[in-house]
C-alpha cells in the first residue's frame, strides 16, 4: 500500500469525535423548552455511534421515560470492518469459526421496556445483539431501522456529513419528514445538498454549543497526538473545535427570537465596529446590495438586500428575515474580471476599498420581513 493511500485512510478515518453528555442535555433541553412533548411517542434512532461509549445513548437511556420515548435503537459500526473500508491492513486475532469474526459485524442496542424489573425504564435495560452486517449506515438493515425511526440523532464522520443528511432525508416512511439532530461543521451551510433546504426552511442551526466552542472526547485507545493533532487540549483530555453546529429540523425558542438591532444612523454613530462607525454601509461592485460585516450591525431601517457572514444563521429568525441566497450564486463575477483583467478566485461579493476591488469571505444576502417582525 503506498504512502499516499495511508494517509487517505488516516484522514478519513480521523475525523470521529464523542459528544459531550453535557452539550447533548443542554441542547435537547432547548427543543424540550419549545416543544415538552417533542420526543414524547417517538422511536429514535441513533446511528454511526458506539453505543457502549455514546454519551447519545446514554442521554436518551436515561431519560427515556421523561421524554416519553416509544423505542430507543442505537447502532455501532464494526471496528474491523471501519478498518477494511479504510484500506488499512490487519489480522483477526479471533478464529473465524467458519463464519464471520464478530468484529466484523456492527452492534445494536434497543430499549423500549423494563427489562430487569426495577419500575422504570433506563440505561440499564438496554437489550443488545449483533447486526448481520457491518452497521454501515448505508447498508440495508440500518436503511429498515432508520425507516422505522421518528427522530434520528447523532454526530456523523465530519466527512460522511453530506451522504449522511441525503440518507435522512431519503427515508421511506408514510409519516411525515423524519425530524432530525446532528453535528457537522458550520461550512457545510455553503453545501450545495444543505443551503437549498435552509432556503427552504427545511433544515436550520440548533440552539448550539456554549459560546461557539465545541468539545468532544477522544474514541478509546485514540492517540491524541496523532489523531487530535492541533487541536488536543491535554489539560481538559478534549479536542476543542469553534465552527461546529447542530444542524436539524426541530423547532427551538432561539429560532423565533428577532434581533434587537440600532437604525442605520445610529450604527453609523454608535457602532462597536471600526469597519461601520463614522464609515457606514459600502455598496458591492458586484451585487445590489450592502456590505454588514457584522450580525449585531445590520440596520433596522434598510429595505434592500444586505449581505452578511454566514454565521448570521445562528440568528436568524425567519418571521424577522428572509434569506435571498449566497454570495457564490449571486456574485456577477463578470465585472470583476473585468476591473481585473483576470479571474480572482470563485464567485464572492467585492467592495471597493482605496479604488480597489477587495474580495471578501462568503456573504448570505438577506431582507427584512417588514411587518412580521
Amino acid at each position: 500500500m503506498s504512502n499516499k493511500n495511508l494517509s487517505a485512510a488516516k484522514n478519513a478515518k480521523n475525523d470521529e469525535f464523542y459528544t459531550q453528555y453535557a452539550d447533548i442535555q443542554k441542547e435537547i433541553n432547548a427543543y424540550l423548552d419549545y416543544d415538552p412533548d417533542v420526543f414524547r411517542g417517538k422511536t429514535v434512532l441513533l446511528p454511526c455511534d458506539d453505543p457502549e461509549w455514546s454519551n447519545f445513548t446514554r442521554f436518551f437511556a436515561q431519560n427515556f421515560e421523561t421524554l416519553g420515548l416509544k423505542k430507543l435503537i442505537s447502532t455501532s459500526y464494526a471496528p474491523d470492518a471501519k478498518k477494511e473500508k479504510y484500506g488499512i491492513l490487519f489480522e483477526y486475532a479471533a478464529e473465524r469459526n467458519g463464519g464471520r469474526p464478530q468484529n466484523e459485524r456492527g452492534k445494536i442496542f434497543v430499549l423500549d421496556h423494563d427489562t430487569n424489573a426495577s419500575g422504570r425504564i433506563d440505561f440499564d435495560d438496554l437489550e443488545w445483539d449483533y447486526l448481520d452486517g457491518d452497521g454501515d449506515f448505508r447498508s440495508e438493515e440500518v436503511c429498515k431501522l432508520r425507516d422505522e425511526a421518528d427522530v434520528i440523532v447523532t454526530n456523523p464522520p465530519f466527512s460522511l456529513f453530506r451522504e449522511f443528511l441525503a440518507w435522512i432525508l431519503a427515508a421511506k416512511s408514510a409519516k411525515d419528514a423524519k425530524k432530525f439532530l446532528i453535528i457537522g461543521n458550520m461550512n457545510a451551510i455553503k453545501y450545495k445538498e444543505v443551503f437549498p433546504l435552509i432556503m427552504k426552511n427545511r433544515l436550520w442551526l440548533g440552539n448550539g454549543f456554549n459560546a461557539g466552542n465545541a468539545y468532544f472526547g477522544l474514541p478509546p485507545n485514540a492517540d491524541s497526538a496523532d489523531y487530535a493533532k492541533g487541536v488536543f487540549d491535554a489539560e481538559t483530555g478534549l479536542v476543542k473545535f469553534r465552527n461546529c453546529c447542530w444542524f436539524t429540523n426541530i423547532e427551538h425558542g432561539r429560532r423565533h427570537q428577532p434581533l434587537q438591532l440600532m437604525t442605520e444612523r445610529e450604527n453609523i454613530k454608535y457602532s462597536r465596529h471600526k469597519e461601520v462607525r463614522g464609515v457606514g454601509y459600502r455598496r458591492y461592485i458586484n451585487f445590489d446590495g450592502i456590505e454588514v460585516p457584522y450580525v449585531d450591525a445590520i440596520p433596522s431601517d434598510f429595505d434592500g438586500v444586505m449581505g452578511v457572514p454566514i454565521s448570521f444563521l445562528d440568528k436568524f429568525c425567519p418571521e424577522q428575515f428572509e434569506i435571498v441566497g449566497m454570495s457564490l450564486d449571486l456574485a456577477d463575477m463578470s465585472v470583476i474580471r473585468e476591473r481585473l483583467g483576470r479571474n480572482d478566485g470563485g464567485p464572492t461579493f467585492y467592495i471597493e476599498k482605496d479604488g480597489n476591488p477587495v474580495r471578501l469571505y462568503d456573504r448570505l444576502a438577506i431582507r427584512f420581513r417588514r411587518g412580521k417582525h
